[in-house]
C-alpha cells in the first residue's frame, strides 16, 4: 500500500511539469525570470543598506581586482585589460581634479564619438564623485548650447575630431566660464586648453573613495539627453540605483561571464552605455567596441573578435538583412541578440538567414519608470507580464483618442483602462519602487510627462506617449508612439525643433514637421508641411543648406508639401495624423512635393522617385 502511494506520488510529480506546460506553455521560462528577479532585488536591496553606497563604479573595482588582466574593452586594433583601463581613469580623474577644479557634485559634459577615451573619462568623473552629461555628438550650435543650461556643466570634454563644433560655440561658454578640454596634446585657440597631454603625466595611482563619500542611490550620476515629445533635447536625469536596474538586463536577457558583446550604438544613448557597456561592467565581460554600425563590416567584425552577444535597435537588424547574402552568413559565434524596436517580419528573416540566435527584446524610455523583457522570445512582442512584474509595478493601458490627442475620460473624470487586446497609452504609476526623476533644470517637462488623478484622485502616473497592446498570454506589443515625436534610424526626433529650425530660413513662414511611414523601413521619416512667405517661391537649395548646418542627418526632413494655408486641428493645433496618413505619394497629393536629394538640393518629388523608394531601389 505504502509503495503504491509513493508510486503514485512520484508519478504525479513526474506529470506535474507536463500538466503545468500545457496549461502555461511558458511558465519554465516564467519561473527562469522569477528566480532572475528575485535575486537582483536581494541584490538591490543589499546596495541599499551599504553606507557608503555600493555603485557601478564598485563592482567595476571589484572586477579589476579579480580579473585585473582580462580583457575589457577591444578597440580597432587596441585592447585594453580592466586594470588598463582602471589606470587609465586613475590618470583623466587627476588631470581634471587638478586643471579642471572639480569636485564632487560638479557636471561635465562629455563631447565625443565612440571611443575608449569615453568609458575611461567617465570612470574618472565617476571616481571624483562627479555627474556625467552626456552629448550626441552631431548636435551644433543652438541645441549644443541648450545641453549646456540644461546641466550647468562647469567642464567640456570634447574629442579632438569636434575641435570645429565647440569653437562655433566657444564664445558663449567662455561668457558662461565653462572650461573647455580638447583631447589632443595641444591647443592653440585660446579658451580650448588640451588634456591628452595632462592625462599622460598623471599619476596611475588610485583615488580616495571619500572624494564620493557622499554618494547614494538617488544621487543624480548621468544625464542622458532625450527628445521626448516636443522641443529641444531635455536632460534625462538617471541615478545610481536606475543604473543598476538597466545594466542588470544583461543577466535576465542571458549574458554570461565568458560572453563578448559588441556594441556600437552610440555610447551618448542608453542603450548603448547603461544596456551596453555598464551591464558588461555588471557581468565582468570583454566589450568590442566599434565608433559606428556598418552593415557591410558586422558579420566580419563577429569573426575577428569572437563575439558572442550583440546589441541592436530594429534598423540595424534590418539593414543587416538587406545586405547581399553570403555562403558564410551563419559562420559565427553569435547566440544572443538583445535590444528593442524590431519588427516581428525582421525578427523571423533574421533568424531564418543568420541562424539560431536568440533575440530579447526590451522596453523602456531613458527617462521612464517601468519597462518590459520579452524573456520567452515570443516573435513581434516587446515584452511579456509577469506576476512578480506587476505585483511590485503598477501600470495600465488607457484608452486614448488619437486625433484629440488625449486620454478618454469617464463620467467621473478618470481614465479608462482598455481590455486585453486593445491598444492603449501606456502609464505607469510613479512611486517609491518606480521614481521618476524627470528632466535636469527643466521643471514644465518634467510636468508634462506626469498625470495626475488617472484611476482615483490623487494618484500619479508617469506618460510614456507609447501605445501598446497586452494579448491574453501577457505579451506586449508595440503599436505607435503619440505627440510630437518620430523615431528614424534608432534617434528621437522632436517635430518642434525641426519646425522651429526651418522658420529660420527666409522664404518659410509656417512650419509643420511629422513623421512618415516609408514601405521596408522601421519608424518614421521626417517630412514637413511649408507655407511659404507672400510673393517669394520656395527655395530648395537655401532650404537644403540650412538644414545640413543646423539638424543631424535623421532629423533632416526628407520630403516638403507646400500648403496655400496650413491646415489646423479644432484645438488649432497643426493637424498631424492626416497629413502623416497621406504621406508623400505625389499621385494622390495635389500640393508640390519636394524630395531631399542626398547632398544636393530638395527637388520635385516624382511618380518615378516615388516608386524607387517603394521598391527599395533608393535608400532613405
Amino acid at each position: 500500500m505504502i509503495a503504491y502511494i509513493l508510486y503514485t506520488a512520484l508519478t504525479g510529480l513526474a506529470i506535474l511539469p507536463l500538466l503545468l506546460y500545457f496549461r502555461n506553455p511558458y511558465f519554465f521560462q516564467d519561473l527562469q525570470y522569477t528566480i532572475f528577479a528575485l535575486k537582483i532585488a536581494v541584490r538591490l536591496s543589499k546596495f541599499k543598506k551599504q553606507t557608503p553606497y555600493y555603485c557601478l563604479l564598485d563592482r567595476f573595482l571589484e572586477q579589476v581586482a579579480r580579473q585585473p588582466h582580462k580583457k575589457f574593452i577591444l578597440f580597432e586594433e587596441s585592447s585594453y585589460t580592466y586594470s588598463q583601463v582602471d589606470k587609465e581613469s586613475n590618470k583623466v580623474a587627476r588631470a581634471l581634479s587638478t586643471h579642471g577644479h572639480l569636485k564632487e557634485g560638479d557636471t561635465v559634459a562629455l563631447f565625443l564619438g565612440n571611443e575608449p577615451q569615453f568609458v575611461w573619462i567617465w570612470l574618472a568623473l565617476t571616481k571624483l564623485g562627479c555627474i556625467s552629461s552626456f552629448l550626441n555628438y552631431n548636435i551644433r550650435s543652438k541645441s549644443l548650447l541648450h545641453c549646456f543650461s540644461c546641466c550647468e556643466a562647469k567642464v567640456l570634454v570634447a574629442g579632438a575630431d569636434l575641435r570645429d563644433a565647440v569653437e562655433e560655440v566657444l564664445p558663449t561658454l567662455r561668457q558662461q566660464g565653462v572650461r573647455v578640454f580638447i583631447l589632443s596634446k595641444d591647443s592653440n585657440v585660446e579658451g580650448i586648453e588640451s588634456l591628452s597631454d595632462q592625462i599622460q603625466q598623471a599619476s596611475d595611482q588610485p583615488l580616495s573613495p571619500q572624494l564620493r563619500a557622499n554618494i547614494t542611490r538617488k544621487s543624480p550620476a548621468l544625464y542622458i539627453y532625450t527628445s521626448g515629445t516636443t522641443g529641444l533635447p531635455k536632460a534625462a536625469v538617471i541615478n545610481n540605483e536606475k543604473i543598476w536596474r538597466i545594466s542588470f538586463l544583461q543577466s535576465i536577457a542571458g549574458v554570461r561571464s565568458d560572453d563578448i558583446i559588441y556594441v556600437y550604438l552610440p555610447l551618448y544613448h542608453s542603450a548603448g552605455f547603461l544596456m551596453g557597456v555598464c551591464g558588461a561592467i555588471e557581468k565582468g565581460i570583454t566589450v568590442v567596441l566599434k565608433r559606428k554600425f556598418s552593415a557591410s563590416n558586422f558579420w566580419n567584425d563577429c569573426r575577428k573578435y569572437n563575439v558572442t552577444v550583440i546589441q541592436y535597435i530594429g534598423e540595424t537588424l534590418h539593414y543587416l538583412c538587406n545586405t547581399p547574402k553570403r555562403d558564410n552568413d551563419k559562420d559565427h559565434k553569435v547566440r544572443l541578440a538583445f535590444g528593442n524596436g524590431i519588427r516581428a517580419d525582421i525578427w523571423a528573416d533574421f533568424l531564418q538567414r543568420f541562424g539560431d540566435i536568440h533575440i530579447c527584446e526590451c522596453y523602456g524610455a531613458t527617462e521612464g519608470n517601468v519597462g518590459f523583457v520579452n524573456y520567452c522570445g515570443k516573435v513581434g512582442a516587446i515584452g511579456k507580464e509577469h506576476f512578480l512584474h506587476k505585483m511590485s509595478f503598477k501600470y495600465a493601458l488607457i484608452r486614448y483618442d488619437t486625433e484629440k490627442e488625449e486620454p478618454v475620460k469617464d463620467s467621473r473624470g478618470f481614465c479608462i483602462e482598455v481590455p486585453k487586446g486593445e491598444t492603449g497609452l501606456f502609464v505607469a504609476k510613479i512611486g517609491e519602487r518606480a521614481p521618476f526623476s524627470g528632466y535636469a533644470k527643466n521643471a514644465q517637462q518634467t510636468e508634462r510627462k506626469k498625470m495626475r488623478d488617472v484611476f482615483v484622485k490623487g494618484d500619479l502616473y508617469f506618460n510614456s506617449g507609447d501605445l501598446l497592446r497586452i494579448d491574453n498570454e501577457g505579451f506586449v506589443f508595440f503599436q505607435d508612439r503619440i505627440g510630437d515625436t518620430f523615431r528614424w534610424k534608432g534617434e528621437n526626433v522632436a517635430t518642434t525643433e525641426v519646425a522651429d529650425n526651418l522658420l529660420m530660413v527666409d522664404c518659410v513662414e509656417e512650419a509643420n514637421v511629422y513623421g512618415v511611414k516609408v514601405p521596408g523601413h522601421e519608424g518614421r521619416i521626417g517630412m514637413a508641411a511649408l507655407k511659404i512667405k507672400e510673393n517669394m517661391d520656395f527655395d530648395g537649395k537655401a532650404v537644403y543648406q540650412h538644414v545640413k548646418s543646423y539638424l543631424p542627418s535623421y532629423a533632416q526632413p526628407r520630403f516638403i508639401r507646400i500648403q496655400d494655408v496650413m491646415v489646423l486641428t479644432g484645438t488649432f493645433k497643426p493637424m498631424k495624423v492626416k497629413l502623416a496618413e497621406e504621406g508623400f505619394d505625389p499621385g494622390v497629393i495635389s500640393d508640390p512635393l519636394f524630395y531631399l536629394e542626398e547632398n544636393k538640393s530638395y527637388v520635385p518629388m516624382t511618380q518615378e522617385i516615388f516608386s524607387s523608394i517603394g521598391e527599395g531601389k533608393i535608400r532613405l
